[in-house]
């Protein structure tokens, strides 16, 4: 499998030198820009607005759609908003019919860290907000460095601690 997706100026070998164990996550982006690049609808228009560094929002032009008619899910790291306007109205009464209130299917990858927070319609725009929760694991700490002159004995937390690290 080539590296399509990774831009041209990185080539794959300096990508192996900085990026240990990452490959799997490179081949994941590269099949879904195939697949998402295969068929890129463009209606609804939508936005996604970055709020700050861990907040998100979506925004879907759904003028037309009812809270009835929206249908939001997420799996397997994939957000997919559904609209389908169930109308009862005789496609004969209309002199002219410009408003198209077709059915449609949006999806987003997100990351893993990534969860969907809220969904509301508003103006015939629907908002979906987004919040990235870093675990504590991922959190940046300090490492206290040590000086092997020192003789100092490690109690056994401080031991169980330093095994953990290692």
């Amino acid at each position: 499998m080539g590296h399509d997706f990774i831009p041209t100026f990185w080539g794959t070998k300096d990508l192996d030198k900085f990026f240990v164990g990452f490959d799997d996550q490179f081949a994941r982006l590269q099949k879904l820009h195939e697949d998402v690049t295969k068929n890129i609808p463009n209606y609804p228009p939508y936005n996604i607005k970055k709020v700050d560094d861990n907040h998100y929002t979506i925004e879907i032009a759904v003028a037309g759609f009812g809270q009835q008619d929206i249908d939001i899910e997420m799996a397997d790291g994939k957000l997919v908003v559904r609209g389908n306007v169930k109308t009862t109205e005789p496609e004969d009464n209309f002199l002219f019919k410009g408003i198209a209130n077709r059915a449609f299917t949006r999806a987003f990858v997100l990351n893993d860290e990534v969860e969907v927070r809220d969904a509301e319609i508003l103006n015939g725009m629907l908002k979906i907000v987004l919040e990235r929760l870093i675990p504590e694991t991922k959190k940046p700490k300090k490492i206290e460095v040590r000086s092997r002159s020192e003789k100092k004995l490690l109690t056994e937390g401080e031991k169980n601690e330093i095994s953990e690290l290692l």
